[in-house]
């Protein structure tokens, strides 16, 4: 910003644009963009001192700007983590069509970490995007916690939640499709029930071990816990074949479709059937599923569903009208060949 003899500020000939500003507050022309965009992570001195130097430049936003000021850039973010697995791909994809039934794109930012900085550097991507609105697509309780200490200003719900953002939540029901893949294998007459859990530090590996150990109790069976796999059907395998010497069960509840897959390899490698001598269960219903051999007992999760509701409900935030629906996504028990009662077993 330049003056004049009488030291009052004087305004560029053209219309001043972001970097005037900056030059004018002492900041980069990103915190600018950020104090536009309402970003949790400044200072209110420094926040303050952008507002004055846009005041007397009379700094009039840019569009994509005005457009999130005003809430019709029509866009909405999605903050997702990087390596994503079915289910949150399958939650991103049902997103993303609910968006467009709506007359929405998305506009997506990659976690490149769990840490503070990459998850305020991908809030910052979306935020200068100047989308409307924000459906945190991480599930991961490290990244959560993080977000859950930031101050969002915009609308946003989150697909899954440590605790705090119980207001913002929509998700599938995991503990309770736990509980019910648990509860099929005991109806069975199944009492040797093996969970195979997905990775530490899921908010899914917990809750659907947690299902499994409530389903298990209330049958007053003693729990029969594996070590805890990655979700890639590698790790249900090797799970597996350390399993075989000294197998103890006569069922499986897998995390995942994926590792069910490699434990009915490691089953079948052993001269067990599935499910004659092992009945398995997994957890998604990925495609594959109805596939496998034998087509794979799991739980299906409405992701359609799912999508349609995080949309509803950021829209419904937007124009003041909150709409999150009560209660989670109910998910289904799909019966097909890897399932059936302990008395077909024969040795």
């Amino acid at each position: 910003m330049t003056g004049n003899n009488s030291g009052e500020a004087v305004r560029p000939p053209r219309g001043a644009n972001i970097r005037d500003v900056a030059r004018a507050a002492g900041v980069s022309h990103q915190t600018v963009s950020r104090v536009i965009n309402g970003h949790p992570s400044l200072r209110e001195e420094t926040r303050q001192r952008v507002v004055e130097a846009m005041e007397q430049l009379a700094f009039r936003p840019n569009r994509a700007a005005r457009a999130l000021v005003t809430s019709r850039s029509r866009i909405l973010g999605v903050l997702v983590s990087n390596g994503l697995e079915y289910g949150p791909a399958a939650s991103l994809q049902a997103i993303e069509a609910a968006a467009a039934d709506a007359g929405y794109s998305i506009d997506i930012a990659n976690l490149e970490g769990t840490d503070r900085d990459s998850i305020v550097a991908a809030l910052d991507r979306l935020m200068d995007h100047a989308v409307e609105g924000l459906v945190i697509l991480a599930p991961q309780s490290r990244s959560l916690k993080v977000i859950e200490d930031l101050s969002i200003r915009l609308p946003f719900v989150t697909v899954h939640s440590t605790g705090r953002f119980v207001d913002h939540r929509l998700s599938v029901d995991q503990l309770s499709g736990a509980r019910l893949a648990t509860r099929h294998l005991l109806e069975l007459g199944h009492r040797s029930i093996l969970h195979l859990a997905g990775p530490e530090g899921w908010v899914e590996t917990a809750a659907r071990l947690q299902g499994y150990r409530e389903e298990m109790a209330a049958w007053q069976v003693p729990a029969l816990e594996a070590p805890e796999g990655d979700w890639t059907a590698e790790s249900g395998y090797r799970i597996g074949k350390k399993l075989m010497a000294g197998r103890s069960f006569s069922a499986v509840f897998s995390s995942n479709d994926q590792m069910a897959l490699g434990m009915v390899h490691a089953l079948a490698e052993a001269g067990l059937r599935v499910p004659q001598d092992v009945s398995v269960v997994g957890f998604d219903d990925i495609p594959e599923a109805a596939h496998y051999l034998p087509p794979l007992t799991t739980v299906r999760q409405d992701f359609p569903e799912l999508g349609r509701r995080c949309v509803a409900a950021l829209l419904g935030l937007l124009v003041g009208e909150p709409s999150l629906s009560p209660g989670d996504v109910v998910p289904e028990l799909i019966i097909r060949g890897s399932t059936a009662p302990v008395a077909a077993r024969t040795d």
